[in-house]
């Protein structure tokens, strides 16, 4: 209305529906917290924090909402990656933990807003901590029961069976060997499993349970799996031990459980004809290991390491191996074979 559409000495009255207010000396405010009883440890700037929210303005008007989306919102807190009132509010939280944060606008949007957020206006986060680490954070491995004897402890080329059950840290799971009813099988070390799940299955005797708590760059980092792991996740793998069959020492593939015969390349030429072809060589080989005289390493596919061993002792790569082309391992160190 104008002033000059106001009669001289008239009494005016307004109708005045109060949206907010704040005074520019006020900081964030925390409401409504419920924290879970078992808090292990609280927030800290420089971690990286997964949560959901919902962004209302004082009047209850919703401008945004992580659950609309069907993903959290994921950030550093603490180094300006948010609103300085989300930087702040963030501090502190505890996995699990729901808080309100109500942000005045000089901690938020400020006089010109932002999309729907109006200039000036004080913002309300409902929010619920999903989880969070810091990147300098490694395994937690908390075991729960070994046997009597636990003196065999796994280690690197050692071939595993076990049950798992993997689980966000807020329980949801998200895979069970126990479900499906039967046992992951891996090789230690080779790299067949993220690295934190590889760290976290050393020194573990049969029969033991665990918990490993994975952080992502541990894991499945950033991207997770589609459909199956949230990006950024820690995850919570519950393991049990059934079988671990010793490996090789490092570097081989096979071994010898006994001395080497000293006429080894002519044992394997058995048509005596100074050439060893594949089958040959195959046959000797699992002929041994079936006798108990050499091992395999356990867990790969004994054809393709059979077949590497041949293509190793084939210096020219004609197929066959002569006895000049014939060596062991501590012949020459730079093949795995023999």
């Amino acid at each position: 209305m104008a002033r000059k559409d106001i009669p001289g000495q008239a009494s005016l009255v307004f109708d005045v529906a109060l949206l907010d207010l704040h005074n520019p000396k006020d900081s964030i405010s925390i409401e409504n917290k419920v924290v879970p009883e078992n808090c292990e440890r609280i927030s800290q700037s420089g971690d990286f924090l997964r949560y959901h929210y919902n962004g209302t303005l004082l009047d209850g008007t919703l401008f945004d909402s992580s659950y609309s989306r069907n993903r959290t919102f994921d950030t550093y807190i603490g180094q300006g990656y948010v609103i300085p009132g989300m930087d702040e509010g963030l501090l502190g939280v505890c996995i699990g933990e729901k808080r309100r944060i109500v942000v005045p606008p000089h901690l938020g949007y400020g006089e010109e807003g932002r999309g729907n957020i109006p200039g000036s206006a004080v913002l309300v986060f409902d929010i619920h901590v999903i989880d969070f680490h810091n990147p300098s954070d490694s395994i937690s491995i908390t075991s729960h029961y070994k046997p009597p004897d636990c003196s065999v402890l796994s280690k690197k080329g050692d071939y595993l069976k076990y049950h798992y059950n993997a689980s966000l840290l807020d329980g949801t799971l998200l895979d069970s060997t126990w479900n499906l009813g039967k046992t992951y099988n891996i090789v230690l070390g080779s790299g067949q499993v993220v690295l934190g799940m590889d760290m976290g299955l050393r020194e573990m005797c049969v029969g033991e349970k665990r918990t490993v708590i994975i952080p992502p760059h541990l894991g499945y980092g950033e991207a997770g799996v589609d459909g199956e792991v949230p990006g950024s996740a820690v995850l919570v793998f519950d393991i049990e031990l059934l079988e671990l069959v010793a490996g090789l020492p490092e570097g081989y593939m096979f071994i010898w459980n006994g001395e080497v015969s000293p006429n080894l390349f002519e044992e394997i030429d058995k048509d005596g004809n100074g050439e060893v072809l594949l089958e040959e060589f195959s046959e000797y080989i699992h002929a041994q290991v079936a006798s108990g005289k050499g091992k395999l390493a356990p867990g790969f596919d004994a054809e393709l390491i059979v077949k590497n061993m041949f293509t190793n002792q084939d210096r020219n790569g004609d197929g066959k191996v002569t006895a000049e082309e014939f060596k062991l391992k501590d012949q020459e160190a730079k093949h795995d074979e023999l």
